[in-house]
């Protein structure tokens, strides 16, 4: 609890002694009249001076219709009331004045512990951002504000701390705690060579790392500005509720005036007596039912929760506006490379060699040492031991056909046919989908090596899970040729597949889905390349994948996936429309009962202590339906 809660509870718990004292001594004794209203007057002040002082600082600053305003002048009434009842007939009643701003400071006392919690759990979930650096001098280790640290520098991350600049491991090996930025309990095993992000926990060994951007450029300060900046983005409901809270406010107080003065004038005109203290009394009841706090305060807490579940996930949604644009989702299109595949290509199988498997990538991956392409990288992890370089001699590359190099003293050309038919070998055909490279011998065709793009593990069931989320169609956009386009599109059941696009095509691709779709309905883009930037910009949503995307990818979308993982589409599909739901849930529960009480307060059938349950019960139950919104596992 903080000081100032602790403060509002001392103030409650002193003002409840003093009310319920005051009522048991006028039961046991009898009390000078005006020693009993000081004591009442004493207990008001002690609970409701906070009240009284924003509601006089709002009047001078011109912000007169606040929730303030309200219960500063229906307590003030119902205590100018009593005043009247103990001149006009020697009693007079002051619990209600006490009591209404008591309770009403009980339910704000509520409110902001739990806002408070739930600040403080969204704020432990993203409690990444790092303390220091550890910069090595003269053999000793030397703390730095990551923000000193330039690029390319070795920094030593011990066990325990956390990294605190994206970088690639120069020495050393560990695991890495990524829960923070993924989601994923699971630790993450890296080694030598391998790319590391700011913001996981270092868990085992000692790290050396050298540095591939600066603080202000990593991935921890990246995702501390979308979280930071993703409540200045309002929804459509919020936006609804601010402008609500603006006409609805002066509408009521100005109803309550009307009720005051207006029944009272026609009872006079008609003959009848005036019955002021009665209508003015309903007219104070009106006002503290009328309080509008539950909808302000539930709306925005039930979108920071959302947004704070889902960052839980390692789902960052950048505002509530994307968060409900995400809740309308109907048409998701993915890219494939990167998206819905692992984006790295790897040898998948060796067809019609006349040589030990071994053998034949042993001499594929000497052949293309000098080559920096994709498929020479998979061909040398395939290989998986160090390339000796002094066995390889003559290397020449062919734009468009392949490599021929000596390996061994033999001549070894390594490429596709048209490599194939320069040297005087005669193919084999593959009839599986991917990259078929072809190897010859001093002349003879010694088999191919089949390089493939494999889907990610979990795509399958992403799509899946993404029709359970009430996604009509899916739809994937690639580059890659129509016939690999559409083995990876029938395995993973995809609705529909465009292949062999330009990064124009899929904007274009795109524009005809938009075209196509319900004026309500939402498409949302999934990608992670450069290319897709520009897509991502175009679609109703943009989701990009953070953990291998671009960085103008990442910039461009609505929402980043940190962990890469395609289910966690659906999951924040999910998110998004439990949170809308909830956003729904408390906009009429509130108004429906507002509306009602505000009914039967008019007419005198609800009394002050029912405006208390109207206007604090409310607000309590709202608060306690928003905090749903942070639960996110099992959906």
């Amino acid at each position: 609890m903080t000081r100032k809660q602790k403060k509002m509870l001392r103030r409650i718990i002193i003002a409840t002694v003093l009310l319920i004292g005051i009522n048991i001594a006028l039961k046991l004794a009898d009390i000078n009249i005006f020693i009993s209203l000081a004591v009442y007057l004493a207990a008001y002040i002690v609970i409701g001076y906070d009240i009284l002082k924003k509601a006089g600082r709002g009047i001078l600053n011109g912000r007169i219709f606040d929730e303030n305003f309200l219960m500063a002048i229906a307590t003030v009434g119902a205590f100018g009331l009593a005043i009247y009842e103990l001149i006009k007939t020697g009693e007079g009643d002051f619990n209600e004045a006490v009591a209404v701003m008591l309770f009403y400071q009980v339910g704000e006392l509520f409110q902001s512990y739990a806002v408070g919690k739930s600040r403080k759990n969204i704020s432990s979930l993203m409690d990444i951002r790092p303390d220091y650096a550890n910069i090595e001098v003269d053999g000793n280790l030397t703390q730095v504000s990551p923000d000193e640290v330039e690029i390319g520098s070795i920094i030593v991350v011990q066990p325990g701390e956390k990294v605190p600049l994206d970088g690639i491991i120069e020495g050393g090996s560990s695991s890495l705690n990524t829960s923070a930025l993924t989601g994923e309990s699971l630790p993450r095993e890296v080694k030598e060579g391998d790319e590391v992000i700011s913001g996981c926990i270092n868990m085992t060994g000692v790290l050396r790392v050298r540095t591939t951007k600066a603080f202000g450029e990593s991935t921890v300060s990246k995702i501390l500005t979308l979280v930071e900046e993703s409540s200045s983005r309002k929804s459509k409901s919020e936006n609804f509720i601010s402008k609500f809270a603006r006409y609805y406010t002066p509408a009521v107080c100005y109803s309550a005036l009307a009720l005051a003065i207006l029944p009272p004038v026609i009872s006079l005109l008609l003959g009848n007596p005036a019955g002021w203290a009665q209508w003015i009394y309903r007219a104070l009841t009106f006002l503290v039912i009328s309080c509008p706090c539950a909808l302000v305060i539930s709306i925005p807490l039930t979108f920071f929760a959302g947004i704070g579940g889902a960052s839980k996930e390692g789902i960052l949604i950048k505002g509530s506006n994307y968060m409900e644009t995400l809740a309308n989702t109907k048409i998701v299109v993915c890219d494939k490379t990167g998206t819905l595949t692992q984006g790295v290509f790897q040898v998948t199988g060796v067809h019609h060699a006349v040589i030990p498997y071994e053998e034949l990538i042993d001499y594929a991956a000497h052949a293309e040492v000098a080559s920096s392409h994709p498929i020479s990288k998979s061909l040398q992890k395939e290989y998986g031991k160090d390339i000796d370089r002094a066995r390889v001699t003559d290397i020449e590359e062919i734009s468009g056909h392949g490599i021929i190099a000596t390996v061994d003293g033999k001549k070894v050309a390594v490429g596709n046919v048209k490599l194939m038919a320069k040297v005087g070998a005669e193919p084999m055909e593959c009839h599986e989908v991917g990259t078929v490279v072809h190897v010859a011998i001093d002349g003879d065709y010694a088999g191919h090596i089949l390089i493939s793009d494999v889907e990610k593990p979990t795509s399958r069931e992403a799509i899946s899970e993404m029709k359970k989320a009430g996604v009509e169609k899916v739809v994937m956009l690639t580059g890659d040729a129509r016939r690999v386009a559409d083995k990876v599109a029938d395995d993973i059941k995809v609705d529909e597949v465009r292949s062999e696009l330009l990064p124009a095509d899929k904007v274009t691709e795109v524009e005809r889905l938009l075209s196509e779709k319900g004026s309500k309905d939402t498409l949302a883009f999934v990608g992670d390349g450069i290319n897709d930037a520009p897509v991502l910009s175009r679609a109703d949503i943009g989701i990009a994948m953070g953990a291998m995307g671009s960085d103008a990818a990442i910039e461009a979308a609505d929402v980043v996936l940190m962990d890469d993982d395609p289910m966690k589409i659906s999951k924040g599909i999910k998110i998004s429309r439990k949170c809308i739901r909830i956003v729904y849930q408390n906009i009429v529960i509130a108004l429906l009962i507002k509306f009602a009480c505000l009914i039967l307060g008019a007419f005198g059938i609800a009394n002050m202590w029912f405006a208390v349950f109207a206007d604090v019960g409310v607000m309590v139950l709202a608060v306690l339906n928003a905090i749903r919104a942070l639960r996110t596992k099992n959906l």
